[in-house]
């Protein structure tokens, strides 16, 4: 097989690239390893930045998440039995966010790719890449019972942190930096309409809730918990219990339960592998960074990595200057290493460290209440929420 562009992983960030390219005129065939089943079925984030929104609808992706999505202008803090609400619009130039799951971009996207787009092939394990660092890289792969080769001029790595396109970086050549964090979320997702129309982000002294929600009728909601927990030791009263007490406050706010049809542990660590190009061989979302959920940044981090990409292959296209192509990954980085940063604050903020002192209590409870009180500090959390810009 031959092609301009090989896209290895058909999550949102290989999809939406394959879609970028398809309206640019760029040929590209995107391989995956799953079936289609279990790519538009996989729960992963449900947070879209702005700039995700508007990049969807530019690219025809858009009309379902506007039709079925939520907007939403704010979450809430909550925090020593009080509440805060943090206004987007007005903190930061107007700007929201949508509630959409990933699984329904997944869907939008993989509808467009087999009706318009190149080549999409399902249960195609990539194996190796090759020749990365030359004008005609190669991407070894298996589909069905037998070996191929898909030649490329340029590869791009969208299959997460365990796939194989980073391991065609020498090692020699790049830093990793990481972070593991002691604890991780026991998420649920419940047949009960959510409790409130916005996210709750509860620092509380038994540890971290989020109450965030997948549609009108369905509740995602997360706990705290240490990082070796097995979902399957929470019984569903526990869950509800400590729900309720972490998210407690003085004016008698009500949590409503209903039906807990899925839970699973998601462990918490940051990620950063530099450089995020070799020769021609792109990494692009997980493939090349982490971030704990707290921010709801790793969807919209994977949407600014394919986007600077398709943008930086089209200036080539066009001018024949390979300038942004070699800027990939420093441009990139910027906004990772922001994002990064914010991720990491709002966990340090909300999170309950195993062996946190009196005095590191404080602290957080001090920070909140800046947040809670002083503009800026509040602008900076809705600006940093919202999404960095995509460069």
């Amino acid at each position: 097989m031959r092609t301009t562009v090989g896209i290895i992983g058909a999550g949102p960030a290989g999809l939406l690239l394959a879609r970028l390219l398809h309206n640019a005129g760029i040929d590209s065939v995107v391989l995956e390893s799953r079936d289609r089943a279990y790519v538009e079925h996989r729960q992963r984030a449900g947070i879209l930045e702005q700039g995700t929104v508007d990049v969807l609808r530019a690219a025809g992706a858009g009309e379902r998440m506007d039709r079925e999505g939520l907007r939403h202008d704010g979450i809430e803090l909550r925090f020593a039995r009080k509440r805060h609400r943090v206004d987007f619009p007005a903190l930061a130039d107007g700007r929201s966010v949508m509630v959409y799951a990933q699984t329904e971009v997944c869907k939008d996207l993989i509808a467009l790719q087999l009706k318009e787009g190149g080549p999409l092939l399902f249960e195609a394990e990539a194996l190796a890449v090759e020749d990365a660092d030359t004008d005609h890289p190669r991407v070894r792969f298996r589909h069905g019972d037998r070996e191929d080769v898909l030649e490329c001029d340029y590869v791009v790595g969208c299959d997460g942190f365990w796939g194989v396109a980073r391991q065609a970086v020498p090692s020699e050549l790049t830093q990793v930096f990481e972070r593991t964090y002691p604890f991780g979320w026991l998420g649920i997702l419940a047949d009960v309409p959510p409790s409130h129309d916005e996210l709750v982000y509860a620092r509380h002294d038994r540890g971290f809730a989020l109450l965030s929600m997948r549609s009108p009728s369905v509740s995602r909601l997360y706990l705290q918990v240490p990082a070796d927990t097995d979902a399957e030791t929470w019984s569903d009263e526990a869950i509800w219990g400590e729900l309720e007490r972490r998210f407690e406050t003085a004016d008698g706010w009500r949590l409503e339960r209903g039906p807990i049809t899925q839970k699973s542990v998601t462990p918490m660590r940051s990620y950063v592998h530099e450089p995020m190009r070799y020769g021609r061989l792109f990494l692009a979302g997980d493939a090349a960074h982490i971030v704990p959920p707290t921010g709801a940044k790793g969807l919209n981090l994977a949407v600014g990595d394919v986007v600077t990409f398709a943008r930086a292959l089209t200036y080539e296209k066009e001018s024949g200057s390979a300038e942004l192509l070699d800027a990939y990954s420093e441009t990139c980085l910027r906004r990772v290493w922001q994002a990064e940063r914010f991720s990491y604050d709002m966990t340090t903020l909300l999170h309950r460290a195993p062996d946190a002192t009196p005095f590191e209590d404080r602290l957080q409870l001090a920070r909140l209440e800046r947040i809670a009180s002083t503009r800026a500090a509040e602008t900076d959390l809705a600006e940093a929420y919202t999404g960095f810009p995509f460069e």
